[in-house]
């Protein structure tokens, strides 16, 4: 079985070169398809694996811990594989949320340097940089009427 720790470090490795790619893609229209299907399926789907196989190592916890209550999810997460799942969990969500607000933002037409400060606060804080998303999408669709 594979070490949390050893999980923990290629994920958050894959996950932050996927990122800096979704960055470097914003601004390279060429690179976005190849860069969006590995930001969107590829790592994300390696992380899921990983994420199963910490699931597996951690069942131990599992008659301590569970949804009902913080004290749950407080046992579950004292469990170095369970809280590492948890890691992985947040990396491939907000990785995919990520290009899906890029492929969104070229539906929609909007520049680059709009999204661009959607996608670190993506990143760091997940559901903020959506929210931000939200805003930009709905400040550019208010432009677009007032023209």
């Amino acid at each position: 079985m594979v070490e949390p720790a050893a999980l923990f470090s290629l994920a958050g490795t894959l996950a932050l070169l996927g990122w800096v790619a979704l960055l470097v893609a914003l601004f390279f229209r060429r690179a976005r398809p190849g860069v969006w299907t590995v930001t969107q399926y590829v790592i994300p789907g390696l992380i899921a694996v990983a994420y199963g196989l910490l699931w597996w190592g951690g069942r131990g916890a599992y008659a301590d811990g569970g949804f009902g209550s913080i004290p749950e999810v407080r046992a579950w997460f004292a469990n170095d594989f369970l809280l590492t799942a948890g890691w992985l969990h947040y990396l491939a969500f907000d990785l995919f949320i990520g290009t899906w607000i890029c492929r969104d933002a070229e539906a929609r037409g909007v520049h680059p340097l709009l999204v661009l400060p959607t996608l670190p606060l993506t990143f760091l804080f997940g559901p903020l940089g959506l929210l931000l998303w939200f805003a930009v999408r709905a400040g550019v669709r208010g432009i677009a009427r007032t023209e």
